[in-house]
């Protein structure tokens, strides 16, 4: 959220710079890595399933989506999602996304702390994502200070979701290249090396994305004192 002729701009900068080498390092990886067959020649679809097996959970759907980088795992319906190059893929790529989606999943069925205190917060971080911003800026505009108060509070809320989501991200890729390795789907060369690559420059949007919560409620705090 941008104010006019608002000085705390400045602090974003870094950020948004970040913001951008994060998603240039994510599209560069993949695009890299979905080149590169993986040895066993297996597709991502196969290899969730496997891991899946191997840790014992029946009840997870594999599930192909539409589009490109919409992989993602739904704990409501239990259901992994594999964009259409991820599930019939056989590269680095596929094997590197579609486990890190199953370590949602694993995260999931084994009561993974993090995973399920942000299902709690979701809630809270959409309504603060949603009308922190607009009502501060009423607040703003109209001196209402206890709306920028307001404001402040559901934002902080969006914040601390961003907060729980990283060792949520940064955990489901540690067990993604665990359960890759115990599966024996990824040798320790390129292919490990590669999966780190693919998993590290992800979890890095995560990053960028909890750091410009974080500098954008330094910027309400600072606008608000600003008018005491």
């Amino acid at each position: 959220m941008f104010f006019p002729f608002d000085p705390t701009m400045i602090l974003i900068i870094p950020v948004l710079i970040l913001t951008f080498w994060a998603q240039m390092k994510v599209k560069s990886n993949y695009k890299k890595y979905l080149g590169i067959r993986s040895s066993l020649n297996i597709s991502g679809a196969e290899v969730a399933q496997r891991i899946l097996q191997q840790n014992g959970i029946h009840d997870v759907v594999i599930m192909e989506e539409p589009g490109e980088l919409t992989d993602h795992y739904n704990p409501a319906t239990k259901e992994v999602h594999l964009s259409e190059h991820i599930y019939h893929g056989t590269s680095i790529a596929s094997l590197s996304i579609a486990a890190h989606e199953v370590g949602h999943a694993i995260q999931h069925a084994k009561g993974y702390y993090p995973v399920i205190l942000r299902g709690k917060l979701l809630p809270a971080a959409n309504i603060g994502s949603n009308f922190g911003f607009p009502l501060f800026l009423i607040g703003l505009l109209f001196s209402f200070p206890f709306l920028m108060d307001i404001g402040i509070i559901f934002f902080a809320g969006a914040l601390i979701f961003h907060l729980v989501t990283l060792p949520v991200e940064f955990n489901a890729s540690y067990r993604a290249i665990g359960e890759l390795e115990r599966g024996g789907f990824i040798n320790v060369g390129l292919e490990k090396s590669g999966c780190k690559s693919m998993l590290s420059a992800a979890a890095m949007t995560y990053v960028a994305s909890a750091l410009m919560a974080l500098v954008q409620l330094i910027r309400l705090l600072i606008l608000r004192n600003s008018r005491d």
